[in-house]
């Protein structure tokens, strides 16, 4: 009997140090992640000339909001703004409802093909054409210097498709079965059943396509060659961090009578990163319940 109490005690120990291990660990490890952005933000909101000085880490000792002001003074800040959030309200539109109409049939097993149609696509998820295709391919079609290259290339997704098609199955099919005895076509069950009963599925592809929508810069700079107009926040950005001199970055974004020696070219790298973050920073609580329903679909089988 003793024996079996002090075993009992020396298990609930060892838990009670695992899970104070395992907390600080994960202190740790949060913090190693968020303090890096902490460090950006508060370095953006100070004084860019005392901030070379160094030793601001917790709080801006010289509070400005010069370094913002210089950045939202240069038009192509707000036109790469413009391109950034049209292509990613659409992108991301596109991409959700194309890949979801696709997903429907492929998730009925009776559909003629399908065996091909997914062997195809998982070859697709491993081996691409390349670059060099690929841009060839996007000149052929009149796609360079075209806001549609944001959108065409990325209307389908095959790995978004698969997350779809575990969620339709999951889908009660006397459901569909009851519409059609109504006379339901199948396009008025997926766009009036199916559609409203996978919002948890069509969040959490909306945020996969949208993120990857607002970060991308690589479109930007390989397929816009003449049209900087076209060009996203990110693909700025990266010219902005590419650019060697600081006279060089600083002249560049200054506008008006905004004069780029209040700031440095660090500084304004600084608040541009912070400015392109925030937006979909805020998108991502208010998806976070469909997100994390959406990411366990199919997860677990009874």
């Amino acid at each position: 009997m003793r024996k079996t109490r002090s075993s009992k005690i020396k298990r609930s120990t060892g838990t009670l140090i695992f899970d104070w291990a395992n907390t600080i660990f994960m202190l740790i490890i949060c913090f190693l992640c968020i303090y890096p952005i902490w460090y950006v933000v508060v370095n953006s909101f100070n004084d860019a000339h005392d901030a070379m000085m160094g030793g601001i880490y917790w709080w801006p000792r010289m509070f400005s909001l010069e370094n913002y002001r210089t950045v939202f003074a240069d038009n192509r800040v707000l036109q790469a703004f413009k391109v950034t959030i049209a292509k990613t309200v659409i992108g991301t539109s596109v991409n959700v409802f194309f890949t979801a109409m696709v997903a429907y049939p492929m998730s009925k097993n009776y559909l003629v093909g399908r065996k091909f149609y997914m062997a195809m696509g998982t070859i697709t998820m491993f081996f691409s054409g390349g670059l060099i295709p690929t841009f060839i391919l996007f000149k052929k079609l009149n796609l360079l210097n075209n806001f549609m290259v944001y959108v065409i290339p990325a209307a389908f997704n095959f790995f978004n498709l698969l997350i779809f098609i575990n969620f339709f199955n999951e889908i009660p099919p006397a459901l569909e079965e009851s519409a059609r005895i109504d006379g339901a076509t199948d396009w008025k069950i997926f766009r009036s059943i199916i559609l409203p009963l996978s919002k948890p599925v069509l969040a959490t592809i909306a945020l996969f396509a949208g993120v990857g929508q607002w970060n991308d810069w690589f479109g930007g700079v390989m397929y816009m060659t003449t049209r900087m107009d076209l060009e996203p926040i990110q693909t700025y950005l990266y010219r902005m961090v590419a650019q060697v001199g600081s006279n060089q970055v600083a002249g560049s974004i200054s506008a008006g009578n905004i004069s780029a020696q209040s700031t440095t070219s660090t500084a304004i790298k600084l608040a541009t990163m912070v400015i392109t973050t925030l937006p979909i920073c805020l998108v991502y609580p208010f998806l976070q319940k469909y997100f994390v329903k959406g990411v366990m679909v199919g997860a677990v089988k009874e």
